[in-house]
């Protein structure tokens, strides 16, 4: 299966503030994470990370992505330089692009970091899937919010875990539903 997930900050203390984490500090947000996600994802599976892995992390890179399940895939995101300048972390991944197209079950998806307002085959019935917002609520992320086929994989509204794309299409509706975004 493919799963997505974006600006996970592991190391970044006031992620834990600016997005209202349920966690404690973030040594209990780095453990949550690596719970939840392995507890979810198989040896098989393959997770795209769109960006921002970590944020003043002062533990081992490698360590943290080598506990994780899955293939991993890095779009690269504003705060990913500390991780590719880090060739032993960075070589954890099978692919690192700063845009890409997939084929998810059919479905064509654009996975950029950043949210695009016009994607590749927009027009024709294609998907984006994009972080970099986490979970704030202005102007640009109510236009992406609005746009139907474009989703935040932003961990803070993910349940802190790799989603699926039906996942990720829920998780946008219900976060809609909840902030009044119509």
């Amino acid at each position: 299966m493919i799963f997505y997930i974006s600006d996970l900050h592991i190391g970044h203390k006031n992620a834990l503030i600016f997005d209202s984490r349920p966690f404690e500090d973030v040594d209990t947000m780095e453990t949550e994470i690596i719970k939840r996600w392995n507890t979810k994802i198989s040896a098989d599976d393959h997770v795209y990370i769109l960006g921002d892995v970590f944020y003043k992390y002062s533990k081992n890179m490698y360590n943290f992505l080598k506990s994780l399940n899955g293939h991993l895939h890095l779009i690269i995101g504003n705060h990913d330089k500390v991780l590719l300048d880090n060739e032993k972390a960075a070589s954890v991944f099978e692919s690192i692009d700063s845009i890409l197209n997939i084929v998810d079950n059919s479905k064509q998806i654009t996975l950029c970091h950043f949210p695009i307002m016009v994607w590749n085959k927009k027009h024709r019935g294609s998907y984006h899937i994009y972080g970099h917002v986490h979970r704030k609520i202005d102007e640009d992320t109510i236009i992406m919010m609005k746009q139907e086929r474009a989703f935040n994989a932003g961990c803070m509204i993910n349940n802190y875990e790799p989603c699926t794309f039906d996942e990720l299409k829920s998780n946008k509706e219900k976060f809609m539903k909840e902030n009044n975004i119509q």
